[in-house]
């Protein structure tokens, strides 16, 4: 029995799943002409992207990386609201403490999702931005540089988020 074609199967579901999901998220409605329209949609999206859309077949379809989920949104929520009072407090101090440098930080992360992840929420992240990725190396421009020591920069803004990731992609 050849297990492809059932792999492929389950990611083809699974993509149709998840659009119909974020289509009835966007539209907020269970009407019948809104869900065939969504369908229509889904459909179409996962027949041009028959390989499946790389951000869902990556992921693990686990209980723990469904945890590990709920866990990365409640950690990039709460690094995005101390980062911004961060950045706050540096914009209304009279002294202005800005020591803007680029780091060089090493993610252990192998997913190419998983890192893109990363390097976005890196981003979101006020105070900091992902300049460049190359392999496992990130390099980030951080407004109020803390350390220019590459694992001590990883340790400070990537260790967080990885472990998490890990779990959803491996």
């Amino acid at each position: 029995m050849d297990v492809a074609p059932v792999g492929r199967t389950r990611n083809v579901a699974a993509s149709f799943v998840v659009l119909m999901i974020f289509w009835i998220m966007l539209d907020g409605s269970l009407a019948p002409d809104v869900l065939i329209v969504g369908a229509v949609a889904s459909a179409l999206v996962v027949l041009l992207h028959r390989d499946g859309l790389q951000f869902l077949t990556e992921a693990r379809f686990t209980p723990q990386a469904a945890a590990a989920a709920i866990g990365y949104v409640v950690f990039f929520l709460k690094e995005l609201v101390k980062s911004n009072l961060h950045i706050a407090a540096v914009v209304l101090d009279p002294s202005l403490p800005v020591h803007p440098g680029i780091v060089k930080v090493r993610t252990r992360l192998r997913s190419r999702t998983a890192r893109l992840l990363l390097a976005n929420s890196i981003t979101l992240t006020p105070g900091t931005l992902t300049v460049e990725i190359e392999g496992e190396w990130l390099w980030i421009h951080w407004v109020t540089m803390e350390a220019a020591d590459p694992e001590e920069a990883t340790r400070q803004i990537v260790s967080g988020f990885e472990g998490y990731l890990e779990a959803i992609y491996g």
